[in-house]
């Protein structure tokens, strides 16, 4: 059997002060985390310096391999070089590896010509941002209708324009079902992101964040199918927990509801 390689994204138990979630990380025997700049209340947003998240990540004996994230890349001005420079900074500091790049998800930036034109603008501003850095950037698309990067293909040709070098994709099994794309591109992934929608009752074209759920045996996305093909085609780093579900973010053990999941993951490949 493979043993997969885990990572635990923040947004698993989002309540969780870094230290908590970091000590359940490694309650779980997951050596990786990922933690994120959109929790209210908590690290990064409540102003923890980063060398405190260091210090935490590192008395787990944790890697951090990303903050998530920079929303809005590939929409690319003079605020959004201010955003880029305060999280790559964070990253460095903080001992986080790369910074997750979100494109622009509000249904505006789809149009042929001016999205690929945007995309490779974007990605050419931040490569020496974070090359100075020493940051690797995971770039994700979305499988939404109304996002302006929902295709791996295109986001690897303008990886490629862009010169390559710091940049990867993050293969996500929920928007990569959604975006109906059967392609993988497992020499660029740096990361997968893990989740499940086991709703029967919601469409292909209705399934949103709160749907993701960790992966059971109701998982209706192919998780397990997803896994298998990474793993076949040779990728070998981490698979990191990233459920939004209400219903998960209250579970009263987190611990055991992400160890039922390893384990059934585990189990069916």
């Amino acid at each position: 059997m493979h043993k997969l390689r885990y990572a635990l994204n923040h947004m698993t138990a989002p309540t969780l002060p870094a230290g908590d979630f970091f000590r359940l990380a490694s309650m779980l025997g997951i050596s990786a985390v990922e933690i994120r700049n959109d929790l209210a209340g908590n690290a990064i947003l409540d102003g923890t310096p980063p060398e405190t998240v260091r210090r935490l990540a590192q008395a787990e004996g944790l890697e951090i391999i990303s903050i998530n994230a920079l929303q809005r890349f590939n929409d690319w001005n003079a605020e959004r070089a201010e955003e880029a420079k305060v999280l790559i900074d964070y990253a460095r500091d903080s001992g986080a590896q790369a910074l997750v790049l979100v494109p622009v998800n509000d249904g505006s930036g789809q149009e042929d010509g001016a999205r690929q034109a945007n995309l490779l603008r974007a990605l050419t501003q931040l490569r020496p941002m974070l090359e100075e850095a020493g940051i690797l950037g995971f770039v994700e698309p979305l499988g939404f209708d109304i996002c302006s990067l929902r295709s791996k293909r295109e986001a690897a040709e303008a990886i490629a324009q862009a010169g390559g070098g710091v940049f990867r994709l993050v293969h996500d099994t929920f928007h990569h079902h959604l975006a109906g794309e059967p392609e993988i591109f497992p020499e660029l992934t740096g990361l997968v992101h893990i989740s499940g929608v086991s709703d029967p009752a919601v469409g292909i074209a209705d399934m949103r964040d709160p749907h993701r759920v960790l992966v059971d045996g109701d998982d209706r996305i192919d998780n397990v199918g997803q896994v298998r093909a990474l793993l076949s085609a040779g990728f070998d780093g981490y698979f990191s927990f990233e459920p939004f579900a209400p219903s998960v973010h209250a579970y009263p053990d987190p611990q055991a509801a992400v160890g039922a999941s390893m384990a059934y993951i585990d189990r069916s490949i």
